[in-house]
């Protein structure tokens, strides 16, 4: 059953330690600046969204682009200076397993999940972490793991996060983000051929909690 539009507020953490998904954190960062106390918000997008989300997105593409080679025209700019690469947003305005997520802090957008029910693996899973971005701004303060905290509590069940083999980073992100959540228990990797995946596969339960 889908939710309705769950937001939930929490307050930036300046000390606890930012990665994500798909994106891994830039060689020259250093110790974090501090981030002034202001509340995260969490609140699932509309089609009214789409642009938004459809700008933040080539944000995203272009953290990714790092992990390919220069030598390819995997996502290099085109002639506009942008990506061709699109999120595939309609389906989540229409089909009903599919969620749409924005990140605001301050008011202004920080980053964005798009949460859906597909296995990477073939197993039984009620939520897989489809993309999740936080803007290079507002990382190393905590607010990818608060966000992923919220995310779990809306959606207590089975989950699946992949991870790319060259994201070094968030791969040691993730599995700690998940087991740092109250709701969280039974986190196993997953073994991968590098065929349907390129990378490592968590799975883990998320209980409902109060």
């Amino acid at each position: 059953m889908k939710f309705g539009r769950p937001t939930s507020n929490f307050s930036a953490d300046p000390h606890s330690f930012c990665g994500i998904k798909s994106i891994a954190q830039s060689k020259t960062d250093s110790t974090p600046m501090p981030l002034s106390p202001k509340v995260i918000e969490i609140s699932l997008a509309t089609s009214a969204d789409a642009k938004l989300l459809e700008a933040l997105f080539q944000y995203y593409i272009y953290d990714f682009s790092e992990f390919e080679e220069t030598e390819t025209d995997k996502l290099a700019f085109n002639q506009s200076g942008g990506f061709d690469v699109r999120p595939t947003l309609d389906s989540y305005w229409s089909e009903p397993k599919r969620w749409p997520y924005l990140f605001r802090l301050g008011g202004r957008p920080a980053g964005f999940a798009l949460v859906n029910t597909h296995s990477h693996v073939d197993n039984p899973v009620d939520r897989n972490m489809g993309e999740f971005f936080v803007a290079r701004k507002y990382r190393r303060h905590g607010i990818a793991t608060r966000a992923l905290h919220a995310l779990l509590k809306f959606h207590p069940g089975q989950w699946e996060i992949a991870i790319i083999e060259p994201n070094k980073v968030a791969q040691k992100f993730w599995p700690q983000a998940i087991m740092s959540s109250p709701s969280a228990k039974d986190l196993r990797l997953v073994n991968h051929d590098g065929t349907t995946w390129p990378g490592p596969i968590w799975t883990f339960h998320s209980d409902p909690t109060d």
